[in-house]
C-alpha cells in the first residue's frame, strides 16, 4: 500500500506539467463582432448611386410621301446611333404638310418635294432661312400597269382612245401633280385630257391607282416607280417641260427640341444618309 501511494504521488507533478504545456500551446482567438465587421465592409464599399434614366426625345418630321421608303430605312440606321431620339414621320402631300405647319401642327423638320412650299414657310417666318437647304432632286415619269398592252411613249399617246384614265396628284397640293400639269400644259394637252383625269391626294395614291388598274397611266416620280413591281415606266417626262424637282429640308422654328432637330438635319446631309437616298433613285445636287 505504501508503494502504491508513493507511485501515485510521483504521477501528480507529471500530469500537472503536461497540462501546463498543453495550455501554453493553445492560442485563443479573440471574439469578433461579425455584425460590426459587416458594417465596416459595407461602409468601405458604398453602393453605387442609381442612374437617372435618359429621357427619350421624339421628333416629328413632316415629309413628302415620295420620301417614305428612303426615310424609313434611314430611320432604322439613325436610331441605332441616336438611341435617345425617336423619329416620328408624317408623310403626305407637300402642300398639305405646309398648311399643317402654318396652322400650328407639331413638326420639328419639314422635307418638301417642291421649293415653293418651303419658300412660303420661310417667308412666313415659320422656318429660318439659314436652317434650310435643297437636299435632293428627282424626275417625273409616266407609269402604266406592268401588264399594260397600250403603247405609250409620250404625253401625246395619253390621248389615245384606249387610255381611259390618267392619274395625277392634285396640282394645288401635290408637287408631282403640279409638275404634271406644267408638262401637259407645255405640250398643249392639259385641257383636252381633263375628262380623263383621276386625281390623288399624294403621289403614292397616284401610284396605287396604276397598280390596281384604276388608271391606265399616271405621273409619278422615278423614285416611286422604282418601289413597285406592279408598274413599269412608259417614258420619262421631258425635263424642259416642267420646273426642276427639288427637295428642300428645313428646321421648323417652333421646335422644342432644337439640338436633336439640328442633329438629324445635319445627319440627312451626311454621306451615309445621302447614299440611302441615291439607292432609292434620288439624285444629290452638286
Amino acid at each position: 500500500m505504501r508503494k502504491k501511494a508513493v507511485r501515485n504521488q510521483l504521477w501528480v507533478p507529471i500530469i500537472a506539467m503536461t497540462l501546463l504545456i498543453a495550455g501554453c500551446g493553445t492560442k485563443t482567438e479573440p471574439m469578433v463582432d461579425t455584425a460590426a465587421g459587416s458594417k465596416q465592409q459595407q461602409s468601405a464599399s458604398p453602393a453605387p448611386a442609381p442612374q437617372t434614366p435618359v429621357e427619350t426625345v421624339e421628333l416629328t418630321i413632316s415629309a413628302a410621301a415620295s420620301l417614305t421608303d428612303a426615310l424609313k430605312e434611314i430611320q432604322t440606321v439613325y436610331q441605332t446611333k441616336a438611341t435617345s431620339t425617336k423619329l416620328n414621320f408624317n408623310f403626305g402631300a407637300s402642300g398639305a404638310l405646309q398648311q399643317q405647319i402654318e396652322q400650328g401642327a407639331p413638326a420639328d423638320l419639314f422635307l418638301s418635294a417642291a421649293t415653293k412650299n418651303m419658300k412660303t414657310l420661310v417667308d412666313n417666318q415659320l422656318i429660318d432661312a439659314g436652317k434650310q437647304k435643297n437636299l435632293l432632286t428627282n424626275e417625273l415619269v409616266v407609269v402604266v400597269p406592268v401588264d399594260s398592252k397600250v403603247s405609250i411613249g409620250s404625253e401625246a399617246d395619253l390621248s389615245k382612245p384606249e387610255v381611259l384614265h390618267v392619274a395625277i396628284g392634285i396640282p394645288e397640293s401635290v408637287p408631282a401633280g403640279s409638275y404634271a400639269k406644267e408638262a401637259l400644259t407645255y405640250g398643249k394637252l392639259w385641257d383636252s385630257l381633263q375628262s380623263r383625269m383621276v386625281q390623288g391626294k399624294d403621289v403614292r395614291q397616284v401610284l396605287q391607282y396604276i397598280e390596281t388598274g384604276n388608271a391606265d397611266a399616271g405621273f409619278v416620280y422615278k423614285t416611286d416607280a422604282l418601289t413597285s413591281n406592279k408598274v413599269k415606266i412608259a417614258f420619262a417626262v421631258d425635263p424642259k417641260s416642267y420646273q426642276a424637282v427639288e427637295y428642300p429640308i428645313g428646321i421648323v422654328k417652333s421646335t422644342k427640341h432644337g439640338k436633336e432637330a439640328e442633329d438629324f438635319y445635319n445627319y440627312l446631309q451626311s454621306k451615309e444618309a445621302l447614299d440611302v437616298f441615291v439607292k432609292f433613285g434620288f439624285t444629290v445636287p452638286k
